[in-house]
């Protein structure tokens, strides 16, 4: 028994099937095929069902599972503790970051460019998804570290954050429109019953806390058009669709002669934190990456 056969095994069964497998592996399907069944014939046991192009454990199968996992995992581990009395960090980070960019927050690419300088045999994934989608993934051990959206100010189970953004969230409208003639720069909540939003979409952080802040004051937002890049939600509120709302933003930087009001409502609050598994990164390259992003962070 060999312990690639055991990391194929795992592969195949996490992937579904040999042929996805395979693609993972950068193997040819028959040659993953045939390291399968050699496997298989020195345990004297069949591990998997073939049916088509999925497979299933056997009840063999279900048994040797997680020693397999087991005999890899320690297999990384010794892996690591040499690396780490050499110095020398590899393996592989998977970082996602928040749909829209946050650019002006953290240069992450600046940030990943000297990583990979400084440490070359790590490979590096990164991703851009929805923060609601991210904070499942973290616990789950699907990504290492995240920036991204929040809308509460403690991490859920699992999940350890730094907060690099906590901003009021603010509505933005022409200034021909009904909001904008109040003599105070200020909305309540309630002012936005009925009207047509621009907002981040759904998943976002900020989406979620103004939901939740609506659903409180008894009413469902109206959202008519929703987009990833807060530069976007401008532009549309510029031609007079709707109001923007989304986190505050000196009114010069808005552009198109936007009014920017305050929502007087507690707890609306944007917040972008950088985000990772609680107990901490499993591996040593990640925690170097974490690291240097959180140094990255500016002051809070």
């Amino acid at each position: 028994m060999e312990l690639r056969q055991l990391r194929y095994f795992v592969e195949v069964v996490d992937a579904g099937g040999f042929t996805r497998a395979a693609d993972r592996l950068h193997l040819a399907q028959p040659g993953l095929s045939a390291q399968i069944r050699q496997l298989e014939r020195e345990l004297g046991q069949p591990l998997l069902h073939r049916s088509g192009r999925s497979v299933s454990l056997t009840e063999v199968g279900q048994a040797v599972l997680p020693y397999a996992r087991a005999a890899l995992a320690a297999a990384e581990g010794v892996r690591q503790t040499v690396d780490e009395y050499t110095g020398l960090l590899r393996g592989r980070v998977a970082i996602g970051v928040v749909s829209g960019g946050t650019g002006e927050l953290v240069d992450v690419p600046a940030v990943l460019a000297d990583f990979h300088a400084a440490h070359p045999q790590v490979e590096i994934s990164l991703i851009e998804d929805s923060s609601e989608r991210m904070q499942a993934a973290l616990p789950a051990g699907e990504l290492d570290i995240a920036l991204m959206g929040t809308a509460d100010a403690t991490p859920p189970a699992g999940v350890a954050f730094r907060t690099a953004v906590d901003q009021p969230l603010v509505a933005a409208v022409v200034p021909g429109d009904p909001l904008a003639q109040r003599a105070r720069p200020a909305i309540p909540l309630t002012a936005l019953r009925d009207r047509p939003l621009i907002c981040l979409p759904r998943g976002s952080g900020v989406r979620t806390v103004l939901e939740r802040a609506c659903a409180d004051a008894g009413f469902r937002p109206q959202v008519a058009f929703e987009a990833a890049a807060p530069q976007m939600l401008l532009r549309l509120a510029a031609r007079g669709l709707g109001v923007a709302v989304l986190p505050a933003a000196d009114e010069e930087d808005l552009g198109g002669g936007l009014r920017v009001l305050r929502i007087k409502q507690a707890g609306l609050r944007a917040r972008v934190v950088l985000a990772w598994r609680s107990a901490g990164p499993e591996n040593p390259a990640a925690r170097a990456l974490l690291e240097r992003l959180l140094a990255a962070l500016p002051e809070q």
